[in-house]
């Protein structure tokens, strides 16, 4: 048996959570697309058993599940549940990485109990999923944790997302073009989210569905300001004043929960981990 099994760690996360255990001393697998499709039941009944199973793997731009809504359901729904069945069989713990699912929030900051409107197909397959997670940990007794990651930067994040991409303008540009500036969402820097993977294993019983956020918002004006003070350059910004669809004016977590039951909170400011991001990248 292994400490510990981690889907998707070919990803710009699971592969840093491998690392980060592997450091602690874990025994652990690394899952990724290498070893097959996790929709597919075949894949799960060649895993070993393992004391913790940290299911990161799946399908996550939300651009793409507008147009590959399928792909998505199959990977984030189905794929939960094969792996929420491989726990049932091994006796083993879920840690999920879930993301935002709150849509146009009712207030700020957003609690776990509050409404839960998916707004874009990406975020409806994680709810689903999260649905499937509370439900075996009701009535199949398997310890699940949730973990509802808000907007994670970091070096080696794909460049379709919003800090990779005007890091790269920043770097590469004259100036640097957005649709809006406007936007407001709550950043947290990836050494701070695989801190509140590792004691999530911690959790030995029940549900519990965690934000992971750092309890403050931030425009993307304001992302701007700070990338190129870090950088040392005053580039001209442009925006062509372009709403996206179902925009979300302002994102901020309540981190409470997470204090209460992991004992977790983030150790980086926004500044700091732009910083440290732009050294990594």
């Amino acid at each position: 048996m292994v400490d510990a099994i981690v889907t998707g760690a070919g990803g710009f996360l699971g592969s840093r959570l491998v690392r980060r255990l592997k450091e602690a001393g874990f025994d652990v697998l690394a899952l990724d697309r290498v070893h097959g499709d996790i929709s597919e039941e075949q894949v799960w009944q060649e895993l070993p058993a393992a004391r913790t199973l940290f299911h990161l793997a799946g399908r996550t731009f939300v651009p793409d599940s507008w147009t590959q809504g399928p792909s998505f359901t199959a990977a984030n729904v189905l794929g939960t549940q094969h792996a929420l069945n491989w726990c049932k069989r091994h006796k083993a713990k879920l840690v999920f990485a879930s993301a935002y699912v709150y849509g146009v929030p009712d207030r700020l900051p957003i609690h776990e109990s509050d409404p839960v409107r998916p707004n874009n197909p990406y975020a409806l397959s994680k709810h689903l999923a999260e649905q499937l997670c509370e439900f075996a940990a009701t009535h199949e007794q398997i310890p699940a944790v949730v973990l509802r990651l808000f907007n994670i930067y970091g070096a080696g994040q794909r460049p379709e997302f919003l800090i990779p991409t005007l890091l790269n303008q920043i770097r590469t540009k004259q100036e640097i073009q957005v649709l809006d500036l406007s936007p407001r969402r709550d950043y947290i820097f990836v050494e701070d989210v695989l801190s509140a993977f590792t004691k999530a294993m911690d959790v030995v019983e029940g549900y519990h569905c965690i934000n992971i956020g750092s309890g403050m918002s931030y425009s993307v004006r304001e992302i701007i300001d700070i990338l190129q003070e870090a950088a040392g350059t005053d580039l001209p910004v442009v925006s062509s004043c372009t709403v996206r669809r179902n925009e979300i004016p302002d994102v901020r977590a309540d981190i409470t929960r997470a204090r209460t039951v992991l004992g977790w909170r983030p150790e980086w400011d926004l500044p700091a981990g732009m910083r440290a991001m732009m050294k990594e990248s």
